[in-house]
């Protein structure tokens, strides 16, 4: 989900709602302590240099029960961002802390910004010899007029 997704679907809520993987909600008086933009310039395996820009959302929870984000709050927040930091129209990644700080994507369902399990990969498959995924068929979804018929010579 990029930045301005994020920014309409906010237009439009009247609560804010973070969603885990796993089904939970986190607890409705986290916070977002920071909003930034990430960069990474790296060398993938294939020897390839890479740049990735994200934009980051961190959610922390503290015993402020009484405290409750709300999306006019966390908009005025990003568009300070956009606006002191230059963050441009970029994908989100969220931090939040589990068992260890996890990154997740960010998607909605209509009611709920759901945090999105990431996950790692080789972005260099055809250097490091690893075969590409070959298209499975099922029986069933091959066109009968395209097989050969027994004495016609095909096979």
């Amino acid at each position: 989900m990029k930045l301005s997704e994020v920014k309409n679907r906010l237009n439009e809520l009247e609560t804010i709602s973070f969603q885990l993987p796993n089904g939970e909600l986190v607890p409705n008086h986290f916070h977002v302590t920071e909003v930034g933009k990430i960069s990474k310039h790296f060398i993938d395996c294939g020897g390839t240099v890479r740049h990735e820009d994200v934009v980051n959302f961190q959610l922390w929870n503290a015993n402020d029960y009484d405290h409750r984000l709300h999306p006019e709050k966390l908009l005025n927040i990003i568009e300070l961002s956009e606006k002191v930091l230059g963050i441009e129209d970029l994908e989100i990644e969220v931090e939040y802390q589990g068992d260890t700080i996890g990154k997740f994507g960010l998607d909605f369902d209509g009611k709920h910004f759901l945090l999105t399990n990431k996950q790692t990969d080789c972005l260099a498959k055809d250097q490091c010899g690893i075969p590409q995924e070959k298209t499975k068929l099922k029986f069933s979804e091959i066109e009968s007029g395209n097989s050969c018929a027994p004495g016609s010579g095909c096979c």
